[in-house]
């Protein structure tokens, strides 16, 4: 019995921290000033568990902000990755909606035991990990899996007009994305907000998303997983700091010292009255 009580906390820690996985861009304020700079952190992990993400900027490869007039803004000079306030700074002169976009690297490695790293994959609704482990006698196998980022963020300059939405719901070309189809900023707490999940520039379908209250952060408030087209539906978020997320993985070659690619994509926005 004791044995058994002590590898179920053992799964319920390692889903915990499995959790902590979660990556995201935090402006210090969702709503800027035009030409005022602000800070932004980039954060990691829920609850307990969330703290600055310790990530260098070498293995930061794209950090940039698409305009409301659909323009890419190079902002990798702007990053200063564990300085004591912030992670980075931006400005923007024109009143508009601004999408923020980070990407790292794959260079990261994450390894669990078999029963942590089963409850990973049964957490973050990675079924077709579970089955590949299981079809391939696995399942009580260590896992291994080499992990990159892809965070978003949605700020506003100005007051927002709902006609300068567009590249809300436009797809940008991350390797793991969700895209809105409706701007969350123009309709708060009324309503739905359907996203869609793009993997490789394909809609997926069977992924789980997952929304955040980022004010109170230690579970989401909705879970949902993709239908046959990649899309899922939330109720449309109110006033606050919210957070969208999903992962999805795939097999590496067995010649690789680990068995994933996993990536992690998110998208955070703040919404004002």
């Amino acid at each position: 019995m004791l044995v058994r009580f002590a590898l179920t906390t053992f799964a319920l820690v390692g889903a915990t921290a499995a959790l902590a996985h979660d990556f995201w861009l935090q402006p210090v304020r969702w709503r800027l000033d035009p030409q005022r700079r602000a800070g932004l952190t980039l954060q990691v992990g829920h609850g307990s568990y969330r703290q600055r993400s310790p990530i260098s900027a070498s293995r930061i490869l794209a950090f940039y902000g698409v305009t409301p007039d659909g323009r890419r803004v190079d902002l990798r000079k702007q990053l200063h990755p564990g300085a004591t306030a912030d992670d980075a700074t931006v400005s923007f002169g024109r009143p508009g909606t601004y999408v923020l976009a980070l990407e790292t690297d794959n260079r990261a490695e994450s390894h669990l035991p078999a029963i942590r790293f089963n409850d990973y994959l049964k957490v973050e609704g990675l079924t077709p990990a579970i089955e590949l482990r299981a079809r391939n006698g696995r399942t009580d196998t260590d896992g291994a899996e080499n992990y990159s980022r892809h965070a978003k963020a949605i700020v506003q300059v100005g007051p927002v007009d709902p006609r300068g939405q567009v590249q809300i719901t436009r797809p940008l070309g991350l390797s793991l994305e969700i895209v809105p189809e409706s701007s969350p900023l123009t309709r708060p707490g009324g309503g739905t907000l359907p996203v869609r999940i793009f993997y490789r520039g394909r809609l997926l379908p069977g992924a789980l998303v997952k929304l955040t209250n980022l004010d109170h952060d230690a579970e989401p408030i909705e879970v949902h997983r993709t239908d046959a087209r990649g899309r899922a539906i939330f109720a449309m978020p109110g006033r606050g700091a919210w957070l969208l997320n999903v992962i999805w993985t795939r097999p590496r070659p067995r010649t690789s010292l680990t068995d994933f690619e996993t990536d992690f994509s998110s998208l955070s926005f703040g919404v004002s009255e």
